[in-house]
């Protein structure tokens, strides 16, 4: 047990001296993320300006305020759930052989992989945190005021659990290249799905009833949707609780399916020479 520690906390600690390798250029495309900030904020002003007055403002039950506070945390799930390059680089490895490092070496792949990723988050948040407080203070007047404890608790492991469920999702999707040479076309539809049903263009809310019911029951509002109403819509301490024991149920579903997906793709994996 103690040995294994030591493992991911060595893992751990060389993907954060490899991230801050190129420390300048990963701070300047963290940087440039939040450009598109300002377009949105500009682009919901416009649409709400043209809103039926009638409807005193709103859409949906939103108001302009409403979406662009609802944009901003949006946003910032996705900076815990997004894991671009993931599904690629698994698939990747898995069709050029790299894959035999997993396989001869004490380390697990999965594993490996996950705090590759803990390490990248964690950069990533050192980098940004600065912008994400200022964007949040200048546009603090589009929020109400903070939530009670317990809700901003809930938001927390909403927020961690997203990171989970974006982690094992995209690393399923890279498993698939055990049986497909390509899987550039699933990752594709994949995202525009999720882009869809996650609540990144529009809350989940919004969508047609044929549509939003059965997402209830799936993972992709938990991505970016999910951690952000939290902070916006009143909640009762028993329904986030229940929405955070869903979410969790997502983890350990996706987690076993990871798992039995890398098992079965080990016994039909084939690699010669190198």
């Amino acid at each position: 047990m103690l040995a294994n520690l030591r493992i991911h906390w060595t893992i751990l600690k060389t993907c954060i001296e490899e991230r801050l390798v190129y420390r300048a250029d990963f701070a300047f495309g963290t940087l440039v993320r939040f450009l598109p900030i300002v377009t949105q904020i500009f682009l919901w002003g416009a649409i709400f300006a043209s809103a039926d007055p009638r409807r005193g403002g709103s859409l949906n039950g939103y108001t302009y305020r409403n979406m662009v506070a609802y944009y901003l945390l949006v946003m910032l799930s996705r900076a815990f759930s997004s894991m671009p390059g993931l599904s690629e680089g698994i698939a990747s490895d898995i069709r050029d052989g790299t894959i035999k490092k997993y396989l001869t070496q004490p380390i697990d792949m999965l594993g490996y992989l996950f705090w590759h990723r803990v390490a990248h988050k964690l950069v990533y948040y050192v980098v940004a945190g600065a912008p994400f407080v200022l964007v949040f203070w200048l546009c603090r007047g589009y929020f109400s005021g903070w939530p009670d404890g317990v809700t901003i608790a809930a938001w927390v492991a909403a927020l961690a659990l997203s990171f989970l469920i974006g982690f094992l999702s995209e690393a399923l999707i890279g498993l698939i290249g055990f049986w497909f040479l390509e899987v550039s076309s699933l990752v594709f539809i994949y995202m525009m799905i999720n882009y869809f049903l996650s609540g990144q263009m529009i809350p989940v809310v919004w969508l047609p009833a044929i549509i939003s019911r059965p997402v209830e029951f799936l993972p992709f509002k938990y991505l970016a949707y999910f951690p952000a109403v939290i902070m916006l819509r009143p909640h009762t301490h028993a329904e986030l609780a229940r929405e955070l024991l869903i979410e969790l149920g997502w983890v350990i579903a996706l987690f076993a399916a990871n798992r039995v997906a890398f098992a079965r793709g080990v016994r039909r994996y084939g690699a010669f020479g190198g």
